[in-house]
């Protein structure tokens, strides 16, 4: 399938993984390049080294296009930005704040650059900035999250913007994939579906833990801090929305969360760990490799849009 999309990034497919820290390593988004997609390795709040070693075994296991998701806030987010450029990475997601002052040095490197939108306001500033796609990301995916939901973003801002609009939240399927087409997408991007993946890292409690998750098992937490962000329910979301309700202090809602994502991911406790996940998980019954996952979205898509 050949859409603006994947003219922009030499992709075979339009779809593109997520950036989620402590998950999008290089075997997750290697398999991902590998099977037509677009990879993505998270740099989330890792250092220098760190994600130089992550690009280089990218680069062992995979020939074809991928990308690194820079989170802005991380205190590595310039030395990670200027890594980028140093290992002539073709593609750069951004999220958690403005990429315009790097985008002079990213685009003089012939970097493809496509920053996550939760507005259309701000889908129109990155576009003003340089940037060559947005991802409009709904309020159904894990993790951070805006307001509105990814049926009433996406052709809000394809109609606002020239540039490519990827559709990002609660797709996990074919339906999805056409659905987010016929909305004004050029693409798409899927987190949690890739979380069950044979390739991805995480422990197999957290991908047991989505494989069994009903259609109302997420819940989004933080809403009274201004930083909401959706999680499958567990004994810590409970506590977290209890204190919520208390009026508990910022620290205190803070200190129930530090470390949670590496618990959940590394040390498979999906108790306790913070085990972000779309609301798609409902959707997402079976593990597979990323190649067989892609195939089967986009066969099921060509199919509903008679390509």
């Amino acid at each position: 399938m050949k859409t603006a999309l994947t003219e922009l990034l030499g992709i075979r497919y339009p779809i593109m993984q997520g950036g989620m820290a402590w998950v999008a390593e290089h075997s997750l988004a290697s398999a991902v390049s590998n099977a037509g997609g677009l990879g993505i390795i998270a740099a989330a709040n890792a250092p220098y080294d760190y994600v130089k070693e992550e690009i280089r075994k990218t680069r062992e296991l995979t020939d074809r296009p991928f990308g690194v998701n820079i989170m802005l806030l991380s205190p590595y987010a310039e030395d990670i930005a200027r890594l980028v450029v140093e290992e002539k990475v073709p593609v750069v997601t951004t999220g958690a704040g403005n990429p315009g002052p790097y985008m002079k040095q990213w685009k003089e490197a012939g970097i493809k650059v496509i920053p996550v939108v939760a507005s259309v306001a701000l889908a129109k500033m990155m576009q003003r900035g340089g940037a060559d796609a947005v991802i409009a990301e709904g309020c159904e995916s894990g993790g951070h999250i805006g307001e509105a939901t990814t049926m009433v973003l996406v052709p809000q801002v394809a109609d606002a913007v020239s540039i490519p609009v990827i559709a990002a939240g609660g797709i996990g399927d074919g339906r999805g994939f056409a659905a987010a087409m016929m909305l004004g997408a050029s693409g798409v991007q899927m987190g949690t579906r890739f979380l069950v993946s044979d390739e991805c890292v995480v422990h197999q409690n957290y991908k047991d833990r989505v494989l069994r998750a009903k259609d109302i098992d997420t819940v989004v937490t933080g809403r009274s801090t201004g930083h909401p962000v959706r999680t499958l329910r567990n004994r810590t979301t409970r506590k977290y929305l209890e204190y919520e309700k208390e009026g508990k202090s910022f620290e205190e809602l803070e200190a129930l969360t530090i470390g949670g994502l590496r618990k959940a991911v590394q040390d498979g406790d999906v108790d306790y760990g913070s085990v972000m996940s779309g609301q798609i998980a409902g959707l997402v019954k079976k593990q597979q490799s990323c190649r067989e996952m892609i195939e089967e979205i986009m066969q099921e898509a060509e199919a509903l849009l008679k390509i």
